[in-house]
Formats: C-alpha cells, sequence, structure tokens
C-alpha cells in the first residue's frame, strides 16, 4: 500500500521558557546547528545587545552585528557582511523587524537561521515570509522558514508590553482569515489546505479562549506557541492564505496611506474585528471584540488616531495590497458610501456590545 505524504519544512528545535538565552550555544550544538559556535548573531537597538553579551561568554566565535529600521536595504548590506567568512547559522535576536532582516539575509545567503525572539508583537517569528520596506513601502518576501525558534519569556517580560499585547490581534486575526478562505473556497473554488487551517485555527482559538494575561507566563506560552503555529501553516501551504485575509489588506492599507499608525498586530485585530463584522458572524464578533477588549487592544479607528474618513479610504485600497486574494472585502465590494454605512454600524455594534 503506497504511503503518500507531504513533506513539510519546519524548525528543528523549538523551546519557549524562561531562561532559553543562556543556553543558547547548548541548543546550537544539541540540535547539530553549530557545535563551535561559528555563527552570526543578528542584534537590533532594544535588548539585543544585552542579550549577545549574555551569550558571548559560551559563543566566542560568534561575530555580532547590529542591524536597524527594518529596510530591504538593511537585508542586503547584512547579506554583504556575511560574505565575510564561513558561517554555521545566522542567528537573529530582537523583534519582528530585526528578525525579518536577519531571516532574508540568511535565505539569500543560503544558511540557516535561528530565531530568538524578544517580543511576540507578531507570527513572523516563525513564518517563510520577510516583511522589509523598500522604498518606504512594506513588501512580503519569501524566505527559508527558521531551523530553531527560541522564545525566552524572561525578555520578553522585560519588552515593551504593547509590542507583546499586539501579538494576540495577529493571532486572533487568524480566525478572520479562515473565514475569508472559506469564502473564496465557497465562491471561487480555491482549494483549502486543511492541515494549515487546522495549524492556524488552533492557536487562534486558544489564544481567544485563554482567561490570562500578557502579564501571565502559561498565557505568554500559549500566545508564543501560537504565533510560532501560525507561521508553521503558511508553510505547509506555502502562502500566507491562512493568516492573512481581508484583515491583513485593511492593515497593509494602513500602513501604506498613514505609514506609523500603529504595529502590525494592532491593525490585523482591527482588521479582522471589521470583516468579521461584515461577514454577518455575530458569535465570533462578540468573541474577538471581548478577547482584543480584555487586552486593551485597539477596536475602533480612533483607537489608533485615524479618523472614521481615513478608515473607509484604507478599505477601498485594501483590496488592491493583494490583488490574488478573495476576502469578504472583494466579495461585498463596497463602494466608500457603503463603506461609509458599515462603519457607523460597526461602531454601533460595538458600543452596544460595550455596554
Amino acid at each position: 500500500m503506497p504511503l503518500l505524504a507531504r513533506m513539510v519544512l519546519a524548525p528543528l528545535h523549538i523551546d519557549v521558557r524562561r531562561g532559553a538565552v543562556a543556553d543558547l550555544a547548548a541548543i546550537l550544538a544539541d540540535g547539530r546547528i553549530s557545535a563551535g559556535g561559528d555563527v552570526a548573531v543578528v542584534v537590533g537597538p532594544g535588548q539585543g545587545g544585552q542579550i549577545a553579551e549574555l551569550i558571548r561568554p559560551s559563543l566566542r566565535s560568534a561575530d555580532v552585528f547590529t542591524v536597524t529600521g527594518g529596510t530591504l536595504d538593511a537585508a542586503d548590506d547584512l547579506g554583504g557582511k556575511l560574505r565575510a567568512r564561513s558561517y554555521d547559522a545566522v542567528v537573529g535576536i530582537g523583534g519582528g523587524k530585526t528578525i525579518d532582516v536577519a531571516k532574508y539575509a540568511a535565505t539569500r545567503r543560503g544558511l540557516p537561521m535561528v530565531t530568538v525572539a524578544t517580543s511576540l508583537a507578531n507570527d513572523g517569528i516563525a513564518s517563510p515570509v520577510a516583511s522589509l520596506i523598500t522604498d518606504g513601502i512594506k513588501g512580503s518576501y519569501g524566505v527559508h522558514i527558521p531551523i530553531a525558534v527560541i522564545v525566552d519569556l524572561d525578555f520578553v517580560e522585560k519588552g515593551p508590553e504593547q509590542h507583546n499585547r499586539a501579538g494576540i490581534g495577529d493571532v486572533v486575526s487568524n480566525i478572520s482569515a479562515l473565514a475569508d478562505w472559506e469564502l473564496a473556497r465557497k465562491v471561487r473554488g480555491e482549494p483549502v489546505d486543511g492541515l494549515a487551517a487546522s495549524l492556524a485555527r488552533m492557536g487562534a482559538e486558544a489564544v481567544l479562549a485563554h482567561p490570562g494575561d500578557i502579564t501571565d507566563d502559561a498565557f505568554v506560552t500559549v500566545l508564543a506557541e501560537a504565533l510560532i503555529s501560525s507561521g508553521l501553516a503558511m508553510a505547509v501551504c506555502g502562502t500566507s492564505r491562512p493568516s492573512s485575509g481581508g484583515c491583513h489588506e485593511i492593515m497593509h492599507a494602513i500602513d501604506a496611506l498613514f505609514p506609523g499608525t500603529a504595529s502590525h498586530g494592532e491593525l490585523a485585530g482591527i482588521g479582522a474585528l471589521f470583516c468579521t463584522f461584515l461577514r454577518g458572524d455575530q458569535r465570533r464578533f462578540a468573541e474577538i471584540s471581548a478577547c482584543l477588549g480584555r487586552h486593551h487592544l485597539p477596536r475602533l479607528p480612533a483607537d489608533v488616531g485615524l479618523s472614521d474618513e481615513q478608515f473607509v479610504e484604507a478599505v477601498q485600497l485594501a483590496p488592491s495590497t493583494r490583488p490574488d486574494r478573495y476576502t469578504i472585502l472583494e466579495h461585498l465590494a463596497m463602494s466608500p458610501s457603503e463603506t461609509r454605512e458599515r462603519l457607523a454600524d460597526y461602531a454601533g455594534a460595538l458600543h452596544h456590545h460595550l455596554g
């Protein structure tokens, strides 16, 4: 009987706990990633430098590079520096921008990448995608999935709380992205990858239902693992489809029109809640709204400093940010006046829910 199975690129090592960074040399050796510590350590302007000092005694052969900005230029510049000598792997330590620069440079050099996440702002920590800015516009680039993902809860705790809360918005937006994928199957016959969908859904459901908060290790562990599952879901199907629908189209549009408005995860959360409202899914709308509210995440355009008119403009632009995607936004194809009306209804439903 023939056995048909898929080959999925996935991290060899996943470690979510306190004290993981101090064990980095042992993790690299035990995982047969680097026996002698000949690695390029890439740090950002935040906690990265502090972590580099912590691991230096056990990784004496490592070279440390500092990157800033999360741009394609920074990634290309780092790629050039990685040619200086032979490295076993690239170790990216920091938040999303640093990790994405390291992922892109490592992929271009054909080197394995190890993610050491100091914040849980979005699902980029374990995804095969790097979001990098070029000419002021953020683009998505396909990269190799990290060979190891390490999340040290000590460093997550020391990072800006708002960054970690944002990751909740990004994970929960999977619920909306999956509903959009299901809609595309129903209307356009687009195939849905069941394994990718289940990986994306499980993490989102776990975060949605967890009673804990960002100050609670048990909750933060679930959040970290949900973000990793989300990255794996993308690797399984080869696209960002299981984690990116109308929610992310709105986020990309806001980024393009009004740069610096809010973080990826915060905007994905608002986009997911609005799209869920547009789909008329009242149960999910109530669940996602309650989750975002419980974790002090924005739900209305005004919460991120946008006027209703600016949000309407973003919703109008949103479908063009991912022309190949079919989501509730493409399905409804709302005019500006229709979008305005639905936004007013959305605000009313939220106030009713809050009341």
